[in-house]
């Protein structure tokens, strides 16, 4: 668990876990007939300032231990019962890397219509410029087998971080799949963070790393 310096809530609520886990407890108490969750495997990490998504990523990626890397947001929008989808083609020794596809078929929350328009103009720059076939390339959920990531020197500090990510891929000639999966997107209200903003870097971005880094 990786908290980049957040200011609503979730920093505490981590500090009381990890507290817990220090006193050998459970992560989340039994109640409700379901059982209560275990911390052993679970480790935290709290950013000294808040640096972007891209930064918390790197600091992940170089504390995670396992042979398979997956990206997991604490908002729950991407739903983690997709984890058996997203790593069978890893599992069966099929694919490098996998991305969870918003535009495949599953269900999802609908709303925000240009989000979508811009998420696909993204995705077609980007798959035009590292010639792989994407249909989601800003999608939270993508996973790696350690040796990718190994082979990757990542910069980009906030959202960036996706196009960064795809273009080196798409360099490092790893075998790519997309699986469909679920997906219930925040509205602003409910603390969606990206904006207009980023979709414009983001486009420096695709040049940049597929051009130039």
């Amino acid at each position: 668990m990786v908290d980049d310096c957040s200011t609503d809530g979730t920093r505490q609520i981590l500090e009381k876990m990890q507290a817990r886990q220090a006193q050998g407890a459970a992560a989340v108490e039994a109640q409700d007939g379901r059982e209560a969750i275990p911390l052993p495997d679970l480790r935290f990490f709290f950013q000294e300032k808040n640096q972007g998504k891209g930064a918390a990523l790197r600091r992940g990626f170089a504390e995670a231990r396992g042979e398979i890397v997956l990206v997991q947001d604490a908002d729950l929008e991407y739903d983690p019962r997709d984890y058996p989808k997203l790593l069978e083609p890893l599992l069966d020794g099929r694919a490098d890397v996998v991305y969870g596809s918003r535009f495949l078929g599953g269900p999802q929350r609908v709303h925000y219509f240009w989000h979508y328009v811009a998420n696909k103009a993204l995705t077609l720059l980007s798959d035009m410029l590292t010639n792989l076939k994407l249909t989601d390339m800003e999608t939270c959920y993508k996973v790696f087998r350690r040796e990718v990531l190994a082979g990757i020197r990542l910069r980009s500090n906030r959202f960036g971080f996706e196009p960064e990510i795809t273009a080196k891929i798409a360099k490092g000639n790893w075998r790519v799949y997309e699986v469909p999966i679920t997906y219930a997107g925040r509205t602003y209200e409910e603390g969606k963070k990206i904006t207009w903003r980023d979709g414009v870097q983001a486009l420096w971005f695709i040049f940049r790393y597929r051009m130039f880094d």
